[in-house]
């Protein structure tokens, strides 16, 4: 997909795949290294699956930052057609750091909303890391009201480690857009399906995934904070990141496992999305076909009672 990179976990399936290109370069008529190759391949398929059936929390955190990982823009080249993007809020600016826009899934149209990082230095900077300031949300909640007039479902894409916490933001009411997007998506009388794709961090997540439908894909993480940032509350320490990402339970397994608003694990190819990205993406617009086929069946009242419901029934009380 992108420039070539690794995480240090993923650096001995790195090497072995470079020596079987190393030896498909060399391979002639008069020399053949197809056997050797064959074994190569079988056994970088088993150290794969070793090595990703056996992640910590705090490496799938990093799998789910990967740089090569599919951002929102790669899924909407892959599920959706007719894409038309809406730039704005019609009150400050626009914000990369959002998408934000109409689509057609599988020939129907709807909306499509989700959060943009960057792969190189200067998309990087241009996106904002990820991090939407609140002309961000407020353009987000513009094109949702529009899908709503519309009678449009609405797709949302989460992979953010925060919302912007700059002096900018907050003058320009950061918490306010955050709050009042949770108020209005809550009540929109359209399906509403929310999808983690990478990072779901803080509010910054949660302002545009309050949905009918909450997924995560396989190695995606969702929390209140990073785990730097919780080690840094706790322990006044960030590098001690990987202790917090074991005690925030933060994984897809985990919160599902917690019965806290998820409502499928959907699986990636055996490595991560980064992969195979046109594979995730199939697997993924399975599920959301599924899910949209279900809600399609409900009144507008009954999709605002059951997203009412599904957040009340959040908490557990322990007497």
């Amino acid at each position: 997909m992108s420039m070539q990179f690794y995480l240090d976990f993923e650096k001995p399936i790195f090497e072995l795949e470079r020596k079987i290109r190393e030896l498909r370069d060399f391979s002639t008529d008069n020399v053949d290294f197809s056997s050797d190759i064959k074994k190569l391949e079988k056994k970088a398929a088993k150290l794969r699956e070793d090595i990703f059936s056996n992640l910590d929390r705090w490496q799938r955190t990093q799998l789910a930052r990967h740089m090569n990982r599919p951002y929102t823009l790669d899924y909407i080249e892959h599920m959706f057609t007719d894409w038309f993007e809406v730039h704005g809020d019609r009150n400050f600016r626009d914000d990369p750091a959002l998408v934000c826009g109409f689509a057609r899934f599988n020939a129907e149209p709807c909306a499509v909303i989700g959060h943009q990082k960057g792969r190189d230095t200067k998309e990087k900077v241009y996106r904002n890391f990820g991090m939407p300031n609140p002309e961000g949300y407020r353009k987000a909640l513009r094109v949702m009201k529009m899908a709503e007039q519309f009678g449009l479902p609405i797709f949302c894409f989460v992979d953010t480690p925060g919302a912007f916490p700059g002096i900018g933001a907050e003058e320009r009411g950061q918490a306010e857009a955050i709050a009042r997007n949770l108020r209005e998506m809550a009540a929109l009388t359209v399906p509403t399906i929310i999808t983690i794709t990478g990072e779901g961090g803080s509010g910054g997540a949660l302002a545009i995934a309050v949905g009918n439908r909450v997924l995560m894909m396989e190695y995606s993480v969702y929390a209140v904070i990073s785990p730097e940032g919780c080690a840094a509350i706790l322990w006044n320490d960030g590098t001690k990141g990987p202790i917090a990402a074991e005690a925030l339970k933060l994984t897809a397994a985990d919160i599902k496992e917690l019965k806290v608003v998820i409502d499928e694990v959907v699986p990636e190819p055996l490595g991560g999305a980064h992969i195979n990205p046109a594979e995730a993406a199939a697997k993924l617009k399975e599920s959301l076909t599924k899910h949209l086929e279900q809600l399609k069946e409900m009144s507008g009242e009954e999709l605002v009672e059951q997203r009412y419901q599904k957040f009340r029934a959040m908490s557990v009380v322990v007497e």
